[in-house]
């Protein structure tokens, strides 16, 4: 699955046992340069591009703001000026602050998850299309979820984002396919990670894992090894699809 002289950019990629971490680091074990982005926690963005640098490929790390176009653009323009132009976009980047019913629910909570999860997407995509459409190869990959497609009490504005990820990808795999540009998900039900696994009170985790068939949640790094399959020109008449990470949870477990 070689991608060697791609170069691939993964949005939200700070955190030492996240999604995003293990995507950037199977891109750059498949061959491809890798730009990591953050915003809050740049440090984490810095030690995964340090990491990857250390396999010998080119990396650096990009400071991001998802919420703002204008910060898009900017990180977009570095990223061309330094390493040059985007082939595979991981759009990673998400955030679920808050569990309230939409009765509870802000008009301010709304707008926050919804900019970040979905907004950062589409300004990402933007930035991306005019040099994959050129080069006549791309690839997007947005990262969902499964309160995208089973929905999540007090979940309302992260479903809602998440789902239209998908809506967008879909879309998407329509304008690109003539640019050879292919836009796909990667559904992920539940995975071991710091930032939304490892907080859950332990007797929450194991109802979460009686739901799932394989009676288990992902690691990061399964995840990883699909979104860089999708990468990949073995996935080349891949798009418009949900490749289903979710381990079971979807289906009917008792």
């Amino acid at each position: 699955m070689s991608l060697e002289g791609k170069l691939a950019l993964v949005t939200g990629a700070t955190m030492p046992h996240g999604i995003g971490k293990a995507a950037a680091i199977a891109l750059a074990k498949e061959g491809a340069d890798v730009v990591v982005t953050g915003f809050n926690h740049m440090e984490g963005a810095e030690a995964v591009a340090n990491e990857i640098k250390a396999m010998g490929r080119k990396s650096m790390a990009v400071k991001l703001n998802g919420r703002d176009y204008s910060s898009v653009q900017e990180a977009f323009a570095i990223i061309k000026k330094e390493l040059g132009p985007v082939d595979i976009l991981v759009n990673n980047a998400a955030q679920m602050r808050h569990f309230v019913t939409i009765a509870k629910a802000s008009v301010e909570e709304w707008e926050n998850e919804v900019k970040l999860c979905l907004n950062s997407a589409f300004y990402c995509i933007k930035e991306a299309w005019a040099d994959m459409a050129e080069k006549k190869w791309g690839r997007i990959i947005n990262m969902t979820s499964v309160a995208a497609v089973m929905g999540g009490s007090g979940q309302t504005s992260y479903s809602a984002a998440k789902a239209g990820l998908i809506g967008l990808a879909k879309s998407l795999a329509l304008e690109g396919a003539r640019f050879n540009i292919t836009a796909n998900c990667v559904l992920v039900g539940t995975a071991n990670t710091e930032a939304y696994y490892e907080p859950i009170p332990l007797e929450v985790r194991q109802k979460f894992e009686k739901r799932i068939a394989l009676r288990r949640v992902a690691e990061p790094e399964e995840i990883a090894n699909a979104i860089a399959f999708v990468a990949s020109d073995k996935a080349a008449y891949m798009t418009g699809a949900i490749v289903n990470m979710m381990g079971g949870m979807d289906l009917f477990v008792f």
